[in-house]
């Protein structure tokens, strides 16, 4: 599947993704609704990654245009008690979106969006102050699922498998296969990279640059990964192509790219990276040029 991904992403400032034909937006940044403009009505399915502003603040906005019965859906950590609030009061607020459902989720839970597509969650550690049992920031994987026939009965006329099917029912001949589409980190430390692996398409953030420069900053701010720990890793994974967001408006565009050219010769990283400049909205992004 050919996925149409448009998005923005600046640290501290706003982050979203739409991925137009799932009809489906990662996170809710400022700016969502009047970018998108009538394409935002495409928007089915909302996954937030947690609650900081810069992720959520685009939110009312885009479903006061978009709301009716059951749509949009929005998933959120369990825990993000802020979000909650911000449910509540959008009810309040506006008549018009008390249709739509929002859905709490833990880790690892998955949520339906068609028969061969489903969304399964991943708790990271990017809320420093959030207890062990707490479900307050998320990643998602998007799957999409498939039937496949079973080995044993690949040779078989169609006949033979109509009455096998009768016989034995039609699921007995096959076995699902999972293809992890795509596959998003949210803000989170570089941690559990193996999560990752097997994933046609990784968004993943990049803060920081360096890991010399994270290691100067306060230790009690929410937790986020570099642009050389995130290449490090992605080197050893069975990833096809990488999205890189998240980068802080501290940095030019020459200071990312040069970095990213670096680390991928470091790292002998030969798969296509795309990034997201501060400040920028990128249409389209995987048909664009690959930085590397």
């Amino acid at each position: 599947m050919i996925l149409t991904i448009t998005g923005y992403s600046t640290a501290l400032f706003s982050t979203w993704y739409f991925v137009e034909e799932l009809r489906l937006l990662l996170d809710a940044g400022d700016g969502i609704a009047p970018t998108l403009l009538q394409k935002s009505r495409k928007i089915d399915h909302i996954f937030l990654s947690h609650a900081d502003r810069d992720h959520v603040t685009g939110l009312l906005r885009l479903n006061e245009l978009n709301a009716r019965d059951g749509f949009p859906a929005v998933y959120y950590p369990t825990d993000a008690g802020s979000i909650s609030a911000l449910e509540t009061f959008s009810k309040q607020f506006d008549e018009r979106v008390k249709k739509t459902v929002w859905h709490p989720l833990g880790d690892q839970q998955q949520v339906q969006l068609r028969k061969d597509l489903f969304v399964q969650s991943a708790r990271n550690n990017h809320v420093v102050k959030a207890q062990l049992h707490e479900v307050k920031s998320l990643g998602y994987q998007i799957y999409q699922t498939k039937n496949k026939l079973k080995s044993d009965f690949v040779d078989l006329s169609g006949e033979a498998l109509r009455q096998l099917a009768e016989t034995l029912g039609r699921e007995s001949l096959t076995d699902e296969v999972r293809t992890n589409l795509l596959a998003y980190s949210g803000d989170t430390p570089a941690e559990n990279f193996d999560q990752w692996n097997n994933t046609q398409i990784l968004i993943h953030e990049a803060t920081f640059l360096t890991r010399a420069e994270l290691a100067t900053l306060e230790t009690n701010r929410n937790q986020h990964s570099t642009l050389e720990e995130v290449l490090a890793a992605v080197a050893d994974l069975n990833i096809q192509t990488l999205i890189l967001g998240h980068f802080s408006s501290r940095y030019s565009e020459e200071e990312i790219d040069e970095a990213i050219r670096r680390f991928c010769t470091a790292f002998h990283v030969t798969i296509p990276v795309h990034r997201l400049l501060p400040g920028q909205t990128h249409w389209d992004i995987l048909r664009s040029d690959p930085i590397n």
